[in-house]
């Protein structure tokens, strides 16, 4: 008799980080449960008026197929600010009260602090319908959950922190020279903007000694383009593949995320795993992650602070590794996936 419990996991695709781990969700549970996937809807493309018609248009249809979805045993809806927390209170509403199933909710999103804080009566009765509606509230970190648990049941809010496979990743520990990577999207919030003007600094240190790789795509292509045209150590390899990607990040020596707003970013935990110190800022839950003996962290917005520590870093390449090393053994114990799929399970089984 087959007694695995059938589990439907709602989120958006395309959308980088959720998307990642959605995918690796499914991957990890799919032996101990029937897994489902509810993705049909994505991140909108265009700016204003056009992206607003997008993600409206998309989460109607996603909204209007969902009731049609054959009943699970419990529902695991991932969730971010704004627009996709309203979409997925639907989700959690009817899961809950037409379904009459367990419901999770899954927090991500760097801004979802600033949600919570709203002054919208509307939207925060909304926000009390949901998290007095679901079963658990799954967060990213000790930082998450004091703000959640103002406005949910302190005993549904769970920290369960994003995940990596580390076997993915075959960490080189190079010294020299030091190689930068930063891989992500290359908009105003992860800080490229300041990274290219860091690297400018940079190559005006005749002493140091480094190579600079660039991965991802967005409004800021034009101007990586330009910076590694300009300097034969800077490399864009644009948009990178997942084998490309894990290749890119073993060979770093530091990754490098100068992000202003963040929840616990998937592409920090990635370069942990790859064996490379961090250089970072303390937004979100990223100074619960990188203390000083993993990394350097930064002011946000701030060029000439982040040119610094990446110089500190690549003339002190040792220290450098030694944090890699650190970085890659943190993510064994606490980070990877098994454990994270262990911890899903086990929620699962107490909210039946």
């Amino acid at each position: 008799m087959n007694d695995k419990k059938t589990l439907l996991i709602v989120g958006p695709k395309g959308t980088g980080g959720i998307d990642r781990y959605i995918t690796e969700q499914r991957r990890y549970l799919e032996d101990r449960m029937h897994v489902r996937l509810y993705t049909r809807y994505t991140a909108p493309k265009g700016d204003g008026l056009e992206r607003a018609t997008r993600m409206i248009l998309s989460s109607l249809y996603a909204i209007l197929l969902f009731p049609f979805q054959s009943r699970p045993d419990i529902v695991h809806v991932h969730s971010s600010h704004t627009y996709s927390f309203f979409r997925s209170a639907f989700f959690v509403l009817f899961s809950a009260y037409v379904w009459r199933v367990p419901v999770v909710l899954h927090i991500h999103g760097s801004s979802f602090d600033e949600f919570l804080a709203t002054d919208s009566r509307l939207v925060r009765r909304l926000q009390s319908a949901v998290f007095d509606t679901v079963d658990d509230v799954v967060v990213l970190s000790e930082y998450w959950r004091g703000l959640v648990a103002q406005l949910a049941d302190e005993e549904k809010v769970h920290v369960i922190a994003n995940a990596v496979d580390p076997t993915e990743y075959d960490p080189t520990y190079l010294t020299g020279p030091v190689h930068l990577v930063f891989i992500s999207n290359l908009i105003e919030r992860k800080g490229i903007d300041e990274l290219l003007d860091a690297i400018e600094v940079l190559a005006s240190m005749p002493d140091l000694s480094f190579e600079v790789s660039i991965g991802g795509g967005g409004p800021f292509a034009n101007r990586v383009e330009a910076i590694a045209s300009e300097h034969d150590n800077v490399t864009y390899y644009g948009f990178v593949p997942e084998a490309k990607k894990q290749e890119l990040i073993s060979r770093g020596t530091v990754f490098v995320l100068p992000t202003h707003a963040e929840g616990l970013p998937i592409a920090m935990l990635e370069g942990m795993a790859g064996g490379n110190a961090v250089v970072s800022t303390p937004v979100g839950s990223i100074p619960e992650v990188i203390t000083d003996d993993r990394g350097i962290l930064v002011t946000p917005g701030e060029a000439r602070e982040l040119a610094e520590a990446l110089a500190h870093l690549i003339a002190n390449p040792e220290e450098a590794v030694r944090m890699g090393r650190t970085n890659r053994a943190l993510i064994e114990e606490r980070y990877s996936w098994q454990s994270n799929a262990d911890n899903l399970v086990e929620m699962y089984a107490d909210a039946n």
